[in-house]
């Protein structure tokens, strides 16, 4: 049986792939696609529905949006729909993952499993990938400030050491320099380990199936898609933002077209499937986004009351309270609490007895800038929060797929929910044989 690897390049523009490879800069590129081509996913109409976490799930479940609920990241873990790693497995395969994005651990017998970093769920791997998994959870979740503990430091640094390929060695090193004045690199250097350690967990224990969830490329696109050389809308980010000849989507978009040579390279025979879920186009406007520097200290400040705070992706968190009662009465503060010109600073998703919570403020910052809930005004805002990033790139539901084993074009165009039957057909034995766990 061919092994098969899904590689999932989270929100990747492959029609933006398509101009750098034509210019020279993406060789692997060039060839996968030239030879395979590539065709797109279809996915929900509604663009609340369109988020990665939303469509990663419909393509590990099969199921759309309105069957599988599942509306915010780490929510997959309350459901227990079964999932392409689970229904191959109960086909006798053994499979993997590294950091699926919205992906629950429900496997028996697994090669390796590994959740991204946002989602409370088990994993199955050696100690020092799960001290790994510890450093990046902590360093990604806290990544607004880029403020690394120095244990996470450490721990990623030992991991690194256990887990990259030497032929990736420059590349580290050279992301770790580069990245005190280019932050993208640090999302780089994550999933070229991310990379690595597939790579790795693949060469070892052989599974049949197994799939890779790279997310940096979304990230810098959100945040620098104005930066590329061929963007031509009417935004440039600012220099203090970017250097006025850096392109930080070149960066990314070479580190993968180096990571799909180096997986070609050294799984020859397997088959190799290519997914982005969704993909980004420009932003037509200019918003910025905050998140809270600490969350905790913020509303003991303005008097919302919780048990726990989860901290989530970028601009998200989870305020657990006591009962139902406790979370509407801090709902409702957290729904007054406006910046000096009267935009609110918050969205909330009331769960009963937990909200979740976005800093949805859009505007620039000022030192001098303050907000207030209700009739009470406090000073400071620009103090209580951490600058993420000016939102370059948006979500649009069309999706890409490209596969090694076929040639595909635009009449090929299948919805995204489709995939895991394409992955179970590809991987069917031969009628009459049987597979059992190894």
């Amino acid at each position: 049986m061919t092994q098969l690897l899904l590689v999932e390049l989270n929100e990747i523009n492959f029609e933006l792939v398509e101009k750098y490879a034509a210019a020279g800069d993406l060789p692997t590129f060039a060839r996968f696609l030239g030879q395979h081509g590539y065709t797109e996913t279809t996915s929900e109409a509604d663009y609340e529905h369109l988020e990665p976490w939303i469509q990663w799930v419909t393509a590990h479940t099969g199921l759309s949006f309105a069957d599988h609920g599942v509306f915010r990241l780490g929510d997959i873990v309350k459901t227990d729909h079964p999932q392409i790693w689970e229904r191959l497995e109960a086909k006798g395969l053994r499979v993997g993952a590294v950091s699926p994005m919205n992906a629950k651990y429900r496997l028996e017998n697994p090669a390796f499993f590994v959740p991204d970093p946002w989602t409370p769920t088990g994993i199955a791997a050696p100690a020092s990938v799960k001290r790994l998994y510890a450093a990046i959870s902590q360093a990604v979740n806290d990544n607004a400030e880029a403020k690394i503990t120095p244990g996470s430091a450490l721990a990623i640094a030992l991991a690194s050491a256990k887990s990259l390929s030497l032929d990736n060695a420059d590349q580290y090193v050279g992301f770790v320099l580069k990245s005190v004045r280019q932050p993208w690199f640090r999302a780089m250097y994550l999933d070229l380990l991310l990379a690595d350690v597939f790579a790795k967990s693949v060469a070892t224990t052989r599974p049949d199936f197994a799939s890779l969830f790279l997310n940096a490329g979304a990230h810098i696109q959100h945040h620098y898609m104005f930066s590329s050389r061929f963007y031509d809308g009417p935004f440039r980010n600012p220099e203090w933002y970017v250097a006025a000849d850096g392109d930080p989507i070149a960066d990314i978009y070479k580190l993968y077209d180096r990571l799909l040579g180096r997986l070609l390279a050294r799984f020859p025979t397997a088959r190799i499937m290519l997914a982005t879920g969704l993909h980004q186009d420009p932003h037509p406007e200019l918003q910025y986004y905050w998140r809270l520097k600490d969350h905790a200290a913020f509303l003991d400040r303005i008097g919302v009351g919780f048990t726990s705070i989860e901290p989530r992706m970028s601009r998200d968190f989870v305020v657990h309270c006591a009962n139902a009662d406790d979370a509407a009465k801090s709902a409702e503060q957290l729904a007054r609490a406006v910046a000096d010109d009267g935009q609110p600073l918050f969205s909330i998703d009331n769960r009963g007895d937990s909200l979740f919570v976005e800093f949805v403020y859009p505007s620039d910052i000022s030192a001098t800038d303050g907000f207030r809930v209700g009739n009470t005004a406090f000073d400071g805002l620009r103090d209580a929060v951490a600058f993420v990033a000016i939102k370059n790139g948006q979500h649009n539901g069309i999706g890409y797929f490209s596969d090694s084993a076929m040639r595909l074009g635009p009449g090929d165009r299948f919805a995204l929910k489709d995939l895991p039957d394409r992955i179970e057909a590809a991987l069917a034995p031969p009628q009459g044989m049987m597979t059992k766990n190894r």
